[in-house]
């Protein structure tokens, strides 16, 4: 069958010039074209996502025009506006997917809003808000190579679109022949239409006053006199985060040169991804140079942020997502308590697989912290709720241990605008009154505890991948190990077991171990990789980081 795809593809007048080159390229290697046409990206509640090029397979313009016919036929049953937000970032041909995208929605009679230069996505679930859409478009593979692209869906309450709705849309993509079967329209006839529109200045300012409100203490920042190194990763956070902390009064802001302008090849990092060493580098090594307080830096989609802190000795240090989680909770916590902006019966949000150490801190100031599945929609969820029953001021921060974090409900996924915000205002504070990042850290580690949380990844590519994996986590559930490296297991929790957590079913064992450690198997959704996530808790770090080594050692022979 795939061999029947590859012809007619090959035979196929093709608007993208870069696609038959490729094609005949393979001609006679069965292997390349298996790999691009024994099966079709999935569409699940992450999008699509894959490497860009030729087939089914991949990211290109046809896969894009057929997913977004399924997208279309799904959001004309669901009246209201009849609109789309379409918004993407700098990776190779984002902007040409976006505005694929928005050609089959107006082909499709569909009303589209779509922004004028790359942004974020924050930018793209606040617009979907904003403008009250049906649905909205992220065109992202976020922190992948460069290689990859990918198609972020969301539903009308600018969450990441429900496995219901995405199933649907699943359906209707399965019915759309992939080459003929979209409606199409071109960018500038549907702009000519009236169907294809800007997204305004109006609805640009109001994101950044959103954001700007979330300001725990107005006005400190204009002061601190804080210094910051800046790295966009030549993604789409460049102009919201510099206009952001600009307007909150930080302007010692020195931008990594070789990654400040939006660059699709990613040429200074391999991967795009702040959680990584690399990535950071050339921000630390200006960082150095420029003596400054903080080094920041934004994923491609500016959804993630990481950070450097500068240390007493004038050194570096990383920290994680999991510590930054922990500094924000701590900090906004009792900033809002200091300035009685706190509300009644606040509400915090983490996921299932980031830090306890969370817990201990919103316990200590009366903050209700509740943990969901990995995604940040579930985060996004919880907000829905509490706004349903008229108490969304209740939410006061969300994170993710993966470098994700919110605060407030303008916008219902991971924002590195405000994440960025806070953390500068954060630094600055401390600064303020001869602190520091790091010492505020270390006074926290004093007062609940030394954890210590570390992901290990397991790769498992090729198209047998998914198998392999799904064939780990099937062995761990028929036979549950007894222990790990000697330490008895106390507690499993299942999530697929709905019964049991109370929570939608989802593919993660939870593995409570008698020491108080816990150890978490979770194949991700969208790469073919099993995540074991570790918590370890020591009287120092090395005890911390020499339990997590014999248990990490432990898992290795489950993963061959």
């Amino acid at each position: 069958m795939y061999m029947k795809d590859y012809e007619r593809w090959l035979a196929a007048d093709l608007e993208d010039c870069d696609l038959k080159p490729e094609l005949a390229k393979i001609k006679g290697n069965e292997e390349e074209i298996k790999d691009r046409f024994a099966v079709a990206l999935a569409f699940g509640t992450a999008g699509l996502r894959g490497v860009l090029g030729a087939g089914t397979n991949r990211m290109n313009i046809y896969v894009v025009r057929q997913a977004t016919q399924g997208l279309a036929n799904w959001v004309k049953t669901q009246g209201g506006n009849q609109t789309v937000a379409i918004s993407y970032d700098s990776r190779l041909k984002s902007d040409v997917f976006a505005k694929t995208a928005a050609g089959v929605l107006a082909a499709n009679g569909i009303n589209v809003r779509i922004y004028d230069a790359l942004m974020p996505v924050p930018a793209l679930s606040f617009a979907t808000r904003y403008y009250k859409c049906n649905a909205g478009i992220m065109v992202t593979a976020s922190h992948n190579p460069a290689k990859y692209n990918g198609y972020k869906a969301y539903g009308p309450d600018g969450c990441q679109m429900t496995d219901d709705a995405a199933a649907i849309v699943y359906a209707e993509i399965q019915k759309t022949d992939v080459l003929t079967g979209a409606k199409v329209m071109s960018f500038a006839e549907g702009v000519e239409k009236g169907l294809i529109k800007f997204v305004g200045d109006d609805c640009k300012d109001a994101f950044y006053a959103a954001i700007e409100e979330r300001q725990v203490r107005p006005g400190l920042c204009k002061t601190a006199g804080l210094k910051l190194v800046y790295s966009p990763l030549n993604g789409s956070g460049l102009v919201p985060v510099t206009r952001v902390l600009n307007d909150i009064g930080i302007t010692d802001i020195t931008i990594v040169p070789e990654q400040e302008y939006p660059n699709g090849y990613f040429t200074t990092c391999s991967y795009p991804n702040p959680e990584i060493f690399d990535a950071l580098k050339l921000g630390l090594e200006l960082a150095k140079a420029e003596g400054a307080d903080l080094m920041l830096a934004t994923d491609p989609d500016a959804d993630r942020v990481g950070i450097a802190m500068k240390c007493p000795d004038g050194s570096y240090e990383l920290v994680s997502g999991n510590e930054v989680g922990v500094l924000l909770l701590d900090y906004i916590a009792a900033g809002r308590i200091e300035k009685g902006t706190m509300p009644k019966n606040p509400v915090a949000v983490k996921s299932i697989v980031s830090t306890p150490l969370a817990d201990a801190v919103a316990e200590h100031y009366g903050v209700e912290l509740r943990s969901v599945l990995t995604g940040f929609k579930w985060i996004g969820d919880q907000i829905a709720g509490l706004e349903a029953d008229g108490e969304v001021d209740r939410f006061i921060f969300g994170f993710e241990e993966s470098y994700g974090y919110l605060a407030g409900p303008y916008v219902r996924d991971k924002d590195a605008v405000i994440g960025s915000m806070l953390i500068c205002e954060m630094a600055a504070y401390y600064r303020s009154i001869g602190s520091s990042l790091k010492q505020r850290l270390e006074e926290i580690y004093a007062e609940y505890g030394r954890y210590l949380n570390k992901v290990d990844s397991f790769e498992f590519p090729g198209l047998s991948g998914m198998d392999t994996m799904a064939g780990i986590m099937s062995s761990l559930r028929e036979n549950p190990p007894a222990d790990f490296a000697g330490i008895a297991v106390s507690k499993v929790t299942d999530y697929k077991n709905t019964a049991e957590t109370g929570l939608p079913s989802a593919n993660v064992l939870i593995y409570g171990l008698e020491n108080g450690s816990t150890v978490v198997v979770r194949p991700s959704g969208t790469e073919p990789k099993i995540k074991a996530y570790f918590t370890t808790k020591g009287k120092d770090l090395a005890e911390a980081e020499a339990m997590k080594d014999k248990l990490a050692d432990a898992l290795k022979p489950i993963f061959k």
